[in-house]
């Protein structure tokens, strides 16, 4: 804990499921939290001020919609006026709904738009968060980023292409990342999840379907839930991790090799 103490985190997506989850991981020990919501303010002030009670640590929620990546500055420059550094970013919010109609579906389904929403809420949101983190992380020594990724880009998911192929080209841009911020003292891995217990994936339409063959495949027969990855996450933020970078680490409880 004390290795971490006193430094900040900046999470996207962080009011509930893998975010919430990774948030109070990290708040768990010592770290301060810089949070995003896309809109359910009252919640994200609710946790904001949970954080704090319980941890003695800082925490501030901020509105973010991915969708828009011309928000991720205005965003850093907030977090400057209410935190003296910026030492671990990842990139974990995520869309659902309404805006993936078109990337969410049988290939020959598939639309321009919805897969475009998809690319910029994973791929855009990585790169543009990462970049004003990085430049925040050169000014204290390094640090470390993280993008979430997952295992529908190595195996087939129904309905699930637009994802798959998007989290594939996020890992191939957390490798050249990590290659060009390995300078700045900045690691960068991503963490790929089998099918998580969340909201997100409640969402699938076939989500009992997803569940029953996730528990049949897992070696450890059950579904992986946000503290299975918020784990994953904060090991690799931490210096036993310091000689990690440009991995995809697989947290999937063995979903893909059976």
């Amino acid at each position: 804990m004390y290795q971490m103490k006193g430094k900040t985190l900046v999470v996207t997506g962080a009011t509930k499921g893998i975010g919430e989850a990774i948030a109070e991981k990290f708040a768990q020990n010592g770290v301060n939290i810089a949070f995003t919501y896309n809109s359910n303010e009252q919640v994200a002030n609710e946790l904001a001020k949970k954080w704090e009670e319980t941890y003695k640590i800082k925490a501030k929620a901020y509105p973010l919609n991915i969708l828009e990546p011309d928000e991720f500055k205005p965003l850093f420059e907030a977090i400057d006026q209410d935190f003296d550094r910026v030492d671990f970013f990842v990139s974990n919010a995520m869309i659902y709904g309404r805006p993936v109609v078109g990337g969410y579906g049988k290939f020959m389904r598939l639309k321009p738009k919805g897969l475009n929403n998809i690319y910029t809420a994973t791929v855009n949101a990585f790169v543009v968060g990462t970049q004003e983190a990085a430049k925040r992380m050169e000014k204290v020594g390094g640090g470390a980023v993280v993008t979430m990724s997952s295992t529908g880009n190595l195996i087939y998911i129904e309905n699930y292409a637009g994802h798959g192929t998007n989290k594939a080209a996020v890992e191939a841009m957390s490798r050249y990342a990590a290659v060009e911020l390995g300078e700045m003292n900045i690691r960068v891995n991503a963490v790929s999840g089998g099918p998580i217990d969340t909201d997100a994936l409640k969402a699938f339409t076939n989500y009992e379907e997803v569940k029953a063959e996730t528990i049949k495949r897992s070696a450890v027969n059950r579904m992986g839930t946000p503290k299975d990855i918020a784990g994953a996450v904060y090991f690799l933020c931490t210096d036993e991790a310091s000689w990690i970078t440009g991995q995809t680490i697989m947290v999937d409880g063995g979903t893909t090799f059976r």
